[in-house]
């Protein structure tokens, strides 16, 4: 669906605007920071509104929208300054997606001026001065605010007006293909650069380079042609594809969409009214109860704070145990600490205890000493006994313990309240705004995710902070460590991985390339390798560093060779739940019946996780959430025949 005005609509539609010269503006509207509406008073015609919707699209709509009750500051301060004002010329700046309207005052004259880019904005400003705009900021070459000087666009190309030279000289100078240096080097954006290629028979990926004269002469000729068309014959049609979405929308019609179902409409505001229609449905369909939102987040919240808590309280558990593990060597530690503090300055009694092989650091001024057995690092008070020390580590544990137990409370209240408010949605308002309930959530949702073919379960990293987590908090010894052989890959943990076979170890170094940077790159296939736990470690060399997110890997590592860039999407069971996983094909294709593979591609992938979505019954976020970074397309989709009802 066409999803922001290209230049050449914004050409349009200033010309359009023409209609409203004349027009005495009557009343301004605002909904919010991207929404406003104004109300021109044309003599002999009645009122026509201007719409200028969601920061990205200016129209004139042919039904009047229902407006709100109490104006907002920004459509008060028009109203003031633009009451009853004359509206003037309506001119499009260059070639850019900015519409300037002419308001006359009789002692002043302003600029109304539309952007429909980078999130939109409309100004007024008089002369050069920004008086008051939609939305403050500052950017790198700009600063939009109150008081500041309206800087215009920086030139560029621009199709209608600049000279046969200037596009001759976009192609000598051009690096790409003939689609690109048209879609950029010439400002015509890919549609259009796309049906000058096809109209001069000259095949888009021809390098600008091999571009003989006569041929850029005609890629300039059907340039010229296309645009004469859009400005002096502007015949706006609305495109449909094989399943009646809104393809496009544009000024003229074109032939790269001669496979597509057309409609013509008398302007291009008619056109709009149709495809803003067709938004509405869609953000009503996929409208989400915000209350349940907020219960969702505060329970994933809560989930994670139980999480860390448990792993807490074991960790403390851990390092009581080790202090009689090591029984001797501890005592011995603290009785010479403490009678050698009394005796010595914080100096020499750093640098005697810095001598010790299991002595990690001394802090004297604080009396506390840390020590490290098997890669656990444990603060004591050396002036009290073993017996005391490992008491008080007891006792924190308990204490997290208990807020574990109060946090599962809370956990169960919310969890109770999401049930109640989602019971509450009647069937009726389901139905109409098409919501699609989530499938139950799990601890390990909060990384990357899958089950491997034999049912064990790999989690990895998202980011620098969860690559951490993932490995401080769920490592075990009888896990396995695996990691994509290139920079920017996800730490990945099969669980229980020592008992794996060897496909479920292939498929955990599949799933740490597929989910790495190789995917944004576009690889064809990569190496990954696995490791046992006690080969990862957080402490460099003296003289290394190692950033956050990243370990040390020491010793053998085994390797899986020639494992393809790619993942499949599909529905699987899990304790017995419904859930939608992303996983390599071999293991999404032993438990699942329905499901598709994607690989690297041109494809949006919120496009393509739109559509699988719908097709699993799930909400987007649940399929986007579990895609692996970048763009991507359905290579194959895999579907259980339907049997046919008696």
């Amino acid at each position: 669906m066409k999803k922001e005005m290209s230049s050449f609509d914004v050409r349009s539609m200033a010309i359009e605007m023409g209609a409203l010269e004349g027009g005495h503006m009557d009343k301004v509207f605002q909904w919010d920071s991207g929404t406003v509406l104004f109300r021109v008073n044309i003599s002999g015609e009645g009122k026509r509104d201007l719409f200028f919707k969601d920061g990205k699209w200016l129209f004139m709509p042919a039904a009047k929208p229902e407006t709100p009750m109490n104006p907002l500051s920004f459509a008060t301060y028009l109203r003031k300054y633009t009451d009853n004002a004359r509206i003037g010329k309506t001119y499009q700046i260059g070639f850019d997606r900015v519409i300037v309207m002419e308001v006359l005052k009789a002692d002043f004259e302003y600029k109304l001026i539309f952007e429909l880019f980078g999130g939109g904005n409309i100004l007024l400003v008089h002369d050069g001065k920004i008086e008051n705009c939609l939305i403050h900021k500052t950017m790198r070459d700009r600063s939009v605010r109150p008081g500041e000087m309206y800087v215009m666009p920086k030139e560029r190309f621009d199709p209608t007006s600049s000279p046969y030279e200037m596009f001759e000289k976009a192609f000598r100078e051009s690096t790409s293909d003939a689609v690109r240096t048209l879609a950029t080097g010439t400002s015509l954006g890919g549609q259009y650069a796309e049906e000058v290629c096809a109209l001069s028979g000259i095949p888009k990926n021809t390098p600008s380079s091999e571009l003989k004269d006569d041929d850029i002469r005609k890629l300039w000729d059907c340039m010229k042609d296309l645009v004469s068309r859009i400005l002096e014959k502007p015949s706006p049609i609305l495109y449909r594809d094989a399943e009646g979405n809104i393809a496009d929308i544009t000024p003229t019609e074109l032939v790269i969409y001669k496979d597509l179902e057309k409609q013509e409409f008398p302007s291009l505001s008619s056109a709009l009214d149709v495809l803003m229609d067709k938004l509405a449905e869609t953000e009503e369909r996929n409208y989400v109860d915000p209350e349940l939102e907020k219960l969702q987040r505060r329970i994933d919240k809560q989930t994670e704070t139980i999480e860390e808590y448990r792993h807490d309280a074991e960790e403390l558990r851990l390092k009581a145990d080790a202090i009689y593990t090591n029984y001797a060597q501890i005592n011995e530690l603290l009785e010479v600490l403490k009678t050698q503090s009394a005796r010595l300055t914080w100096d020499k009694l750093k640098e005697g205890a810095s001598k010790i092989p299991f002595v990690h650091s001394i802090d004297p001024s604080k009396n506390s000493v840390k020590v490290k057995f098997d890669d656990m690092v444990i603060q004591l008070d050396y002036t009290k006994g073993i017996d005391a020390n490992a008491s008080d580590i007891y006792v924190q544990g308990k204490e997290i313990g208990d807020k574990s137990a109060r946090a599962e409370e809370a956990l169960k209240e919310s969890q109770e309240a999401y049930d109640k408010k989602l019971k509450g949605i009647t069937k009726a308002q389901m139905a109409k705004a098409n919501k699609v309930a989530p499938t139950k959530q799990f601890w390990f949702e909060r990384y990357k995710w899958f089950v491997t073919s034999e049912g064990r379960l790999v989690i990895a990293g998202k980011d620098a902070h969860t690559n951490d987590n993932v490995v401080r908090k769920h490592l075990k010894d009888t896990d396995v460590y695996a990691h994509a052989d290139l920079h920017g890959a996800p730490s990945t943990i099969l669980k229980d991985g020592q008992k794996a076979s060897d496909s479920d170890l292939r498929e955990a170094c599949h799933f740490a390339l597929a989910q790495s940077k190789g995917w944004v790159a576009a690889l064809t296939d990569g190496s990954a390798y696995w490791v046992y736990p006690d080969q990862v470690s957080k402490t460099p060399e003296a003289g290394e560093f190692v950033p956050r997110g990243a370990f040390i890997i020491r010793g053998k590592r085994n390797y899986e060779h020639h494992l393809p860039i790619e993942l499949a999407v599909g529905e699987i069971l899990y304790q017995k739940e419904r859930k939608v996983m992303c996983g390599p094909v071999d293991a999404v294709k032993a438990q699942s019946e329905k499901y598709f593979v994607i690989v690297p591609g041109r494809g949006k992938a919120g496009k393509t996780a739109a559509l699988m979505a719908k097709e699993l019954d799930v909400p987007e976020e649940e399929v986007s959430r579990i895609l692996p970074p970048g763009d991507c397309e359905i290579k194959q989709k895999v579907w259980p025949e339907e049997t046919p009802e008696e």
